[in-house]
């Protein structure tokens, strides 16, 4: 079982006793606005802070050698935003997959218009890249919106 420490919170494999906790989250509008849907949090980590599931990060990894990195993506409770824990469990996130697993490069994909979320990545050192365009279904209007890949190399992590 995964457990990641850092100051305040601890990153842990989601089970399936957070199932309720995380949909009860991901749910809320401000969540649900940005993430939509979510079927499965087994390939998740609950976000916790003194033991109580805040959110949940998920990576997924490129294991070709040639393209060898890795993607984040994050959500919170909305009672938990603005305290810098987004930031907190992307670094902690972040450090695991530079220095436990070998990345040298990491990416998130915020919506284009989430400029609260891209301030936060970029405390963390992750840079702007470029727009991807219609890149993902809004989940209120079901339009496609534009996303901002953004990135961070290994010794940018702030």
């Amino acid at each position: 079982m995964m457990k990641l420490r850092g100051d305040r919170l601890v990153l842990r494999d989601a089970g399936e006793c957070d199932v309720a906790r995380l949909r009860e989250i991901v749910e809320t509008p401000e969540v649900a606005k940005w993430w939509g849907p979510v079927e499965e949090f087994d390939e998740m980590l609950a976000i916790t802070l003194a033991g109580e599931v805040i959110g949940a990060i998920q990576y997924e990894e490129v294991e070709d050698p040639m393209y060898r990195s890795a993607g984040i993506d994050i959500f919170l409770g909305a009672a938990w935003h603005g305290h810098g824990y987004g930031q907190e469990a992307i670094r902690i996130l972040a450090r695991w997959l530079i220095e436990e697993r070998g990345h040298h490069r990491l990416t998130i994909d915020p919506a284009a218009h989430n400029e609260t979320a891209i301030k936060a990545y970029e405390r963390v050192g992750f840079r702007r890249v470029g727009i991807m365009r219609a890149y993902e279904r809004d989940p209120a209007s079901q339009e496609f919106h534009d996303g901002l890949l953004m990135d961070l190399l290994a010794g940018e992590l702030t």
